[in-house]
C-alpha cells in the first residue's frame, strides 16, 4: 500500500487537528478500539512506525487495517536479531513494511563525516540517519502510529494517546501509552507475534548496535540507549 490510496488528497492541517482532538478523548487503556479508530479515520493514508523489538503493534493495527505500511528505520546499524525480527515481520503479519533509508549509506556518511560519528556526534547521526528520513517519508501520511508507552522512561510519562503531531504536521496515535513491557510480551506470545531475542538478554529498549548495552535489573529501561553520554532521545518523539 502506498500514501493516500484511498484519498486523493491530504486534509487540511485544520481537519487533522481536529481529529487529533476528537482522537484525544478515546480510552487511552482500550488499544484494540485506539486502532480500530486510527483505521477509520486514516484509510490509505496511516503509517505504522516499528523499531522491530517486536511485532505487536503493526500486528495490532493490521487487524483493523489489513495491510497498513510499517516504516523501519534502516540505519544500517542494526542488530542481527533486529533484521531478523523484520523479516518474520514482513513475512508473517498482513502489513507492508516499508524501509525507511537515509541519503547516505554508511559508508558515505563515514567518508564524508569520518567513521563513528555516532560517538562523537551522535545528535548529528541520529538526524541523518532517523528523523530526516522519518520526517521525508511521513510528508505522505496524514496519520502515523508509534509504540510509545509512559513507562518506558521519566521523558515519556505524559505521552498523549493522540495529539497532532507539530513537528511533522499529522496526526500521532501512542495506542499503547498504558501498557507496561510485560503487557507487550504477553500480547506478542498470545498472539504468536514475532519477539526480538535481544528483549530476553537483557536489552529492554534496542536502538543501533553501537549506541545500545544491555540494562541491569531494575534500571531505567531506556538507560542502554547511548550509554555514558547525556543523551536519552534520538529526537524522533521529543
Amino acid at each position: 500500500m502506498s500514501p493516500l490510496t484511498t484519498r486523493s488528497t491530504k486534509r487540511s492541517e485544520e481537519e487533522l487537528r481536529a481529529l487529533a482532538a476528537e482522537g484525544a478523548l478515546l480510552d487511552d487503556a482500550d488499544a484494540v478500539g485506539v486502532a480500530r479508530w486510527a483505521a477509520e479515520n486514516f484509510p490509505g493514508t496511516l503509517a505504522v512506525a516499528c523499531s522491530m523489538a517486536e511485532g505487536v503493534l503493526p500486528h495490532l493495527i493490521s487487524q483493523s487495517a489489513p495491510g497498513v505500511d510499517v516504516l523501519f528505520l534502516e540505519t544500517g546499524y542494526h542488530f542481527s536479531d533486529t533484521i531478523g525480527t523484520r523479516a518474520r515481520v514482513a513475512d508473517e503479519l498482513d502489513v507492508n513494511v516499508v524501509d525507511v533509508l537515509p541519503e547516505l549509506t554508511v559508508a558515505e556518511q563515514d567518508a564524508k563525516f569520518g567513521a563513528r560519528l555516532y560517538e562523537r556526534d551522535p545528535a548529528s547521526c541520529c538526524a541523518m540517519r532517523k528523523m530526516e528520513p522519518l520526517g521525508r517519508t511521513l510528508a505522505g501520511y496524514e496519520a502515523w502510529v508509534t509504540g510509545v508507552r509512559r513507562d518506558e522512561a521519566p521523558t515519556r510519562t505524559e505521552t498523549p494517546l493522540v495529539t497532532f503531531d507539530e513537528k511533522h504536521g499529522l496526526v500521532k496515535i501512542n495506542p499503547l501509552v498504558t501498557w507496561s513491557l510485560d503487557d507487550v510480551t504477553d500480547y506478542a506470545l498470545d498472539n504468536g507475534v514475532p519477539i526480538n531475542l535481544l528483549l530476553s538478554d537483557g536489552y529492554p529498549s534496542i536502538g543501533c548496535e553501537p549506541c545500545t548495552k544491555r540494562v541491569a535489573p531494575g534500571e531505567d529501561p531506556r538507560s542502554g540507549r547511548w550509554a555514558g553520554l547525556s543523551k536519552t532521545e534520538c529526537g524522533i518523539h521529543t
